[in-house]
């Protein structure tokens, strides 16, 4: 069983989109997006700076254009061999896209909003994210408590993302748990925490003003790695995800409990894939960064190799 699988923020790099772009479809495709959001995420794409697309409110469309790109080479003709979606933090919403829970208008349409509310969120106290790598949860999560920080993705393979005000970021650098490293994350804000909770309700009703349909493929959550068999629930779920964690580690879970045999990343690539080869260890997979990982996909889900 193939799974495809969708990054979230922190995934874009400066130019990451310039090899689609030497393709008219891709170009065609990606500037008609950009209209539908009032967003030149060509530009955004190719030549803006990390600071520039570092900004959440252009990070997020960034991201799931991307992915949408990737998904419409990938799943033509192809569809009906793909076992199952999954998307990471905003990576959701390129995967509701895929499995027909939302169009690509829609889903546009909402990571637009989703990028603003919580661009707006982060601007209220200064806050940041850190990855930490090794030691004991349990001891890391006493340590959070103590500090005011909150986990934010539980990622698998021994790495938790937390997050929280800057000054306690760096306390919790300056003394992590025995076992751990803490390296702060370049994204500009506390996502997947109470400092989330003013973008929620904004969410809401745009999510409730989006025509939905239930899933055309198997959808697994951030909520607790479950399938969702309601379009409207896995809304309800991505809506409520802005101010909760994402449980990455149970998604990973439920993928080796259905028999993965294969997982391709959608651009922009990398980031689960890595999570995979150390959570998922022998699980073949394809990051697709460029067209040119395409016929590695492809020989996946066919088969061949």
């Amino acid at each position: 069983m193939i799974v495809v699988v969708c990054p979230g923020q922190g995934s874009q790099t400066p130019g990451f989109l310039e090899p689609w772009l030497g393709e008219s479809r891709f170009r065609e495709q990606l500037e008609s997006i950009s209209d539908a959001v009032g967003i030149d995420l060509v530009a955004h794409g190719t030549v803006s700076d990390a600071d520039t697309i570092r900004d959440t409110a252009i990070a997020q469309p960034l991201i799931v254009a991307a992915g949408l790109l990737t998904l419409g080479a990938l799943l033509e003709g192809r569809r009906d061999r793909i076992g199952g979606v999954a998307g990471h933090s905003v990576g959701e919403l390129t995967a509701a896209a895929a499995a027909g829970i939302l169009s690509e208008t829609d889903a546009m349409t909402l990571v637009r909003e989703r990028g603003i509310a919580m661009a707006h969120a982060a601007s209220l106290v200064q806050t940041g994210m850190s990855a930490v790598i090794g030691g004991v949860e349990a001891d890391l999560l006493a340590k959070l408590d103590g500090l005011g920080l909150e986990p934010a993705n539980f990622n698998g393979g021994g790495q938790i993302v937390v997050a929280g005000e800057l000054p306690a970021l760096e306390a919790l650098k300056d003394a992590p748990p025995a076992g751990a490293r803490v390296i702060p994350l370049q994204v500009a804000g506390a996502f997947h925490t109470r400092f989330m909770a003013p973008a929620v309700d904004h969410l809401r009703e745009v999510a409730a003003s989006l025509d939905s349909h239930d899933p055309s493929l198997t959808i697994w959550t951030n909520h607790d790695g479950s399938t969702v068999q309601s379009g409207a629930a896995f809304l309800d779920l991505l809506v409520g995800q802005v101010s909760s964690p994402v449980r990455w580690d149970k998604t990973m879970d439920a993928f080796a409990a259905a028999g993965v045999t294969g997982i391709i990343e959608v651009a922009p690539a990398g980031a689960l894939v890595g999570l995979a080869k150390r959570g998922l260890k022998g699980v073949p997979t394809v990051a697709v960064k460029t067209p040119d990982d395409l016929a590695a996909a492809f020989d996946l889900i066919d088969g061949k190799s």
